[in-house]
């Protein structure tokens, strides 16, 4: 059986006491696996990225654990172990991806003869003409490759995609599939999405989020498309 590479027991998420997004989720992620997360829009599905990258203040676990060692989302340990690419980020608007690529790597401690060179990625994104455009001036599709080129780059332990093919296009988004399906020889991706396709067609396992928590699993041979929207108009009846 694979290792863990994140566990979490418990998960309560909320952005005011009347409102909670999550909760009672627990989830494991597998060294080396692909898990998808869908459910149906504002079902939590960022929140939970959110959470899971310490970027949201207003939420608690029973238990959170990097392989054995206990770890909070916020520990800067634990933010050299991750990187989270989000459907919007206008962050670093005036950094161009080359200057963007270098301070992140800088942050992770890659630098010199360790840092990676994201050539091949920029050239499977056809991105090579946007290298030195400032964020602020790219389009919303290339400002996502941007971000991703970096993720894929970096190749950190756990990766947290969320809805990354929002404003790729059809050859992007291809290229987008076959990098997730290649990373598990590095670590784990989490994708999220509602785009039912890049669930089936990348992941080795697929979580359906519904009422704050993970309410269905489907695995491997499990993971058809039928199925799942089958789960998720269950969750629409209830």
């Amino acid at each position: 059986m694979a290792a863990s590479c994140l566990t979490v027991r418990n998960l309560q998420a909320w952005y005011t006491p009347q409102q909670m997004v999550l909760s009672g989720l627990s989830m494991e992620l597998k060294k080396h696996e692909a898990v998808g997360l869908i459910g149906w829009n504002g079902a939590g599905k960022t929140t939970l990225i959110r959470a899971l990258s310490g970027l949201l203040k207003n939420c608690r676990a029973d238990e959170i654990r990097s392989g054995s060692r206990p770890v909070d989302f916020r520990d800067e340990a634990f933010k050299l172990y991750r990187y989270s690419v989000f459907d919007e980020d206008h962050s670093f608007a005036y950094f161009t991806f080359r200057e963007y690529f270098s301070y992140v790597c800088r942050a992770y401690g890659k630098t010199g003869k360790d840092m990676p060179d994201p050539g091949e990625i920029v050239e499977g994104f056809h991105f090579t003409e946007y290298q030195d455009v400032r964020m602020k001036e790219l389009s919303t599709g290339n400002r996502k490759k941007a971000f991703l080129i970096t993720a894929f780059a970096l190749k950190p332990e756990l990766l947290f995609l969320d809805e990354p093919v929002n404003g790729l296009d059809f050859q992007s988004t291809e290229y987008l599939y076959r990098l997730i399906r290649s990373y598990k020889a590095y670590g784990t991706v989490l994708f999220a999405s509602h785009v039912l396709e890049s669930i089936t067609l990348t992941s080795d396992r697929v979580m359906v989020l519904e009422h704050g928590r993970i309410g269905r699993t489907f695995e491997k041979e499990q993971i058809d498309a039928d199925e799942i929207r089958e789960a998720l108009r269950d969750e629409d009846d209830v």
